[in-house]
């Protein structure tokens, strides 16, 4: 009677343990709705050539239109902090156009070139600014007077007046923002050309040595990335439809054919 009883009850107290061992079930999966992503534009590949010298210096540098502490510490290669404690910043992101900024330890200045992907830039079209000086401050604050959002070019090319060094390459808002540029109606090119001023009046006065290989560095670098070929490479006065002589007489085209 015992063993009948040790038996049953080995046998029962088996298959309760069985029942324990199996497979727990997972706990329900609850999914959280995902908010719908805002839209940002591609970052762009920026393009820097190295410093050619290593000599340092404090310098004053005035605020462009579209410029930022960041894009200022990149033409410097001086870091942002830097910046913003020898100019006693509350906020690196609010910048002032015309602000004076001092920049401790600077580099010579270098081009920072933002490309953006995009299969809208057909053309390049030069420009020269009929001006004997200025800048993408000054050239901004005359077409916004206009009634124009913005400086119409998307680059401007200094030629060492308006606080800019010879050849400094400046880019504007319009092309950070990819938008349409304000420079030439004739053919819509406005709508696919990118737009490129050399500070200077071309009929009068030559392009400087500075400005041409500021120049010549841009349109190449433009035309690898957005695969340009040269007959879309044109001054304003080549566009079909377009009344003006822009970018001068004096535009020394032979020499810029022949370095592109």
């Amino acid at each position: 009677m015992k063993k009948i009883f040790s038996f049953t009850f080995l046998l029962l107290l088996s298959l309760i343990l069985s029942s324990c061992v199996s497979t727990a079930t997972q706990p329900p999966v609850t999914s959280t709705p995902v908010p719908k992503s805002v839209y940002r534009p591609p970052s762009p590949k920026l393009v820097t050539p190295p410093n050619i010298t290593s000599v340092r210096k404090n310098i004053t540098h005035v605020v462009a239109p579209g410029e930022t502490v960041w894009r200022i510490s990149k033409m410097y290669d001086v870091q942002i902090k830097d910046i913003v404690r020898a100019n006693s910043l509350k906020n690196e992101r609010e910048l002032e156009m015309g602000q004076r900024l001092r920049i401790p330890g600077a580099c010579p200045v270098k081009p920072i070139i933002s490309l953006y992907p995009s299969k809208k830039w057909k053309y390049i079209i030069i420009h020269h600014s009929a001006t004997g000086e200025g800048g993408a401050l000054q050239f901004h604050r005359g077409h916004t007077s206009k009634g124009w959002d913005s400086l119409g070019y998307h680059f401007v090319i200094d030629n060492g007046t308006s606080s800019k060094c010879d050849g400094q390459i400046e880019t504007s808002p319009r092309w950070l923002k990819q938008q349409n540029g304000a420079h030439c109606k004739a053919a819509s090119m406005n709508h696919k050309a990118i737009g490129i001023c050399l500070v200077g009046n071309f009929s009068k006065e030559r392009v400087t040595k500075k400005q041409m290989e500021s120049l010549l560095y841009l349109v190449n670098q433009l035309k690898k990335y957005y695969k340009i070929p040269r007959r879309n490479i044109i001054g304003h006065g080549k566009v079909k439809g377009a009344t003006t002589e822009c970018p001068g007489k004096k535009f020394p085209w032979k020499t810029f054919w022949s370095n592109l």
